[in-house]
Parts: structure tokens; sequence; C-alpha cells
């Protein structure tokens, strides 16, 4: 504590200063903060007395290196006409206005003022309809609407020319569709060119065409989508998961989670496979002169013609595959070889699809009788010849990697 006071008792050298809920409604006498504070560059004057943008003014234009302002949970009065633009956020780059009342057409009226603005929160505000922003928070990174209702999802298509925006919250925000209307199926659209980052949680997006329509987006990387009704139309969240990741092409992150290559993999040929009946159904066909598949089936898949291309289509024996789920479908016949100890001799068993790597395991060295150390499983299809392919997760069941009758299982420890 001595340190801390020590630290602020140096008003001159203090950079970020917090006068949170400390009830400050003005700036004081005229250049009081710059003779006293000359060096700071954040601020925060959240929840105080700070009643109007001229106050705020008041206080910046005494701060000459301004970086960071936090105005948040002031009610505060903004200007209804636009401001004489002055230098006194020039270099001004993280703004946050929450629960300050404000809207959006007082926001574009301020803007002007905030040259080399980055980062923009504004949470929990009268904010009901966007405006285009021209010429103004064309610097902007990160633009932050959570819990405010907007109207409905068009109203990003008034600020989907951002030209840096890399990061874009909308949680809590009542909109029930996400739509492109300049980009065809399998299109990038020319709107959020820099978006890599978006967070749609808690919203009313009910349909899987709103996930669709993010495949548009040419840069997205990072998605969070928890509490919106369409996740509700799959009871299973790992087939969940599947469906958004091959949807979206090329998202890095899901919810907070990494995609590695081997899931976006798993989660592409699944999907490939899932909708192999209904693509054919609808006018998919092996033939690429015959394949016509339906503009309704391509609204409803629109990267199916994609996939396959990276894959090939669906064969017929996997589609077939889709049969009742009795016992009997279930249980796999696979050959069990040892390929470094060729005094072993091969083993046939029958094993449920849905068997665990670990339990296969746990089976395996009560069978071969092997001691305590660590199994290495792999196996091998006549569908892949000279490839081996890795049962590297214990917690997946066998049909997570396609292993089908006839297999043969390799052993090593």
């Amino acid at each position: 504590m001595d340190s801390v006071a020590e630290q602020q008792s140096r008003l001159n050298q203090l950079v970020d200063i917090s006068v949170r809920e400390c009830a400050v409604s003005h700036a004081g006498e005229t250049e009081e903060i710059s003779r006293t504070c000359a060096n700071i560059r954040h601020i925060n004057l959240s929840k105080n007395l700070v009643s109007s943008w001229e106050t705020v003014t008041a206080i910046a234009s005494q701060v000459q290196n301004l970086e960071t302002l936090n105005i948040s949970e002031n009610k505060i009065k903004f200007p209804s006409t636009s401001t004489s633009v002055s230098g006194v956020f020039s270099k001004l780059r993280i703004l946050a206005l929450n629960q300050t009342e404000v809207t959006w057409t007082e926001v574009l009226l301020c803007a002007p003022g905030w040259p080399a603005l980055e980062e923009l929160y504004l949470t929990s505000n009268n904010i009901a309809v966007l405006e285009r922003p021209d010429n103004v928070l064309q610097t902007l990174k990160l633009l932050d609407l959570s819990d405010n209702q907007l109207l409905d999802g068009n109203q990003l298509h008034l600020i989907g020319h951002l030209p840096r925006l890399e990061q874009l919250i909308l949680r809590n925000t009542g909109i029930s569709s996400i739509h492109f209307p300049d980009a065809g199926f399998g299109c990038k659209t020319k709107m959020f060119p820099a978006l890599k980052r978006l967070t749609i949680n808690d919203n009313k997006i009910s349909q899987w065409s709103s996930i669709n329509e993010l495949d548009k987006l040419p840069s997205l990387r990072s998605l969070q989508c928890h509490n919106n009704p369409f996740m509700d139309t799959e009871k299973n969240p790992e087939t969940l998961r599947q469906l958004i990741i091959a949807k979206i092409s090329q998202l890095e992150v899901l919810n907070k989670s990494e995609i590695l290559p081997a899931e976006r993999k798993g989660a592409e040929l699944d999907y490939r496979k899932i909708f192999g009946n209904d693509w054919l159904a609808a006018g998919g066909n092996w033939n690429p002169e015959k394949n016509k598949p339906s503009e309704e089936f391509l609204a409803a898949h629109p990267r199916y013609p994609s996939l396959c291309l990276k894959y090939g289509a669906p064969e017929e024996g996997e589609l077939k595959g889709q049969q009742p789920l009795t016992l009997k479908n279930q249980l796999l016949t696979l050959t069990i070889k040892c390929p470094e100890k060729p005094e072993q001799k091969p083993v046939e068993k029958k094993l449920p699809e849905s068997m665990t790597v670990q339990r296969v395991k746990g089976l395996l060295y009560r069978l071969l009788k092997i001691p305590g150390s660590e199994l290495k499983l792999s196996y091998e299809s006549s569908k892949l010849e000279g490839k081996e392919v890795e049962l590297d997760n214990d917690l997946k069941p066998l049909q997570f990697y396609s292993i089908e009758n006839g297999d043969c299982v390799l052993v090593r420890w």
C-alpha cells in the first residue's frame, strides 16, 4: 500500500488514472489537470456524474496523449448536431460509452473527432437503428453493440463496409437472422472484409441458413454462438459442433475452442456422408455431367459441392451404412495383428462400433496378456492400401475412425 501511495503521490508521472464512482461532475479549474498530471494516457471516468459531452471534451482537452477513455455509466447529453472537429481526441484509440443512453446517430455526430479510434464499446444503450458511417470510424477494429435491441439482422448491412473491422460483438441484440444478399451460394460477400471474430451469443437465430451465410465472410476465423434456438435442433453437442465446422470453411475457433485439422476433416467427411442421400434425392449424381442438385438443396447445404470436390462424392457403400441400428449392424468383424511380434498369431474379434479406443485397449491387454505398457493402435483397410490410420484418441468410438468390417487393427507396445 505504501508503494501504491508513493506512486499516486507523484501525479505528474501517472499514466493510468481511475476515478470510477468518485462523483466527478466537471473538469475543475482551467488547465489544472494538465498542470498536475501531464503524462496521463488512460482515464477511467465510469459511474460518475458527468452529464454532457462538453464536460468530457473539457477534461480530454487537457490530456495531450489520451489513448483510452472509459465514460460508461454516466447519463450524458450528447450533441444533436455535428460538432466542430478539434484535435482533442486525435490520439484516442479506445472509447467505452456503455450505459450512457447514447444513440447511433449521436455516435456518428461525434465520430469525426475520433480519427484514430480502434475500439468502441457501446453496450446497453438506446441503439435500435444503425446508419452507414460515411467517412467516420474508418480506423475501427472492434465494435461492441451487445445488449442493444437492434431491429433486425439487415441493420448489419449498414456497418458492413467498415474496412478495418476485425471484431464484432453482438451478444443479446435480438437479431433472428443474418444474410448477405450481395453473394450467392459458395461466394464471398464484399461486406465486413476484415472481420475475423464474431460473437452472436444469446440471440434469436433459429435457422441454419444464417450459419450458412457466415461462410460468405472472407476473413472469419472465430465464432461464438451459444444460446441461439438453432442450437436446440440437435441434441448431441458434438454433432452440433461438427455441423457448424463443416458449414463454415475457414473457421479456426468455435465457442473459444480451437478446431484442429483432424477435427475439421472428420466434421466435413461426416457432413458429406450424413446428407449424401438428400444430395442424391435432390438430383446429385456420381457422374459430373448428370450432377445437378436442386436450388433448394444448395440453399440448405451451400458447401456440399465444395466438400465433394475436396473428398470426392460419397460412395454408395458409405450411404448404405445408414440402416436401422440393430446390434448386428453395429458389430464389426476385425482382425487383430501384432506386426512387431510375428510369434503372436492374428486373432479375429467382433467388436461394437460404439466401443471406445480405451475399452479396445483394455480388451487387448487381457486378450494378448500384455504387461502394463503403453499400447499404440492403428488400422489398415483394403480401401486405403499401404496406409495406416492411427487410433490416437482414447475417448473416441471405433466408428469415429470409419473402421469397417474386415479391417485389420495393428497393435504395438
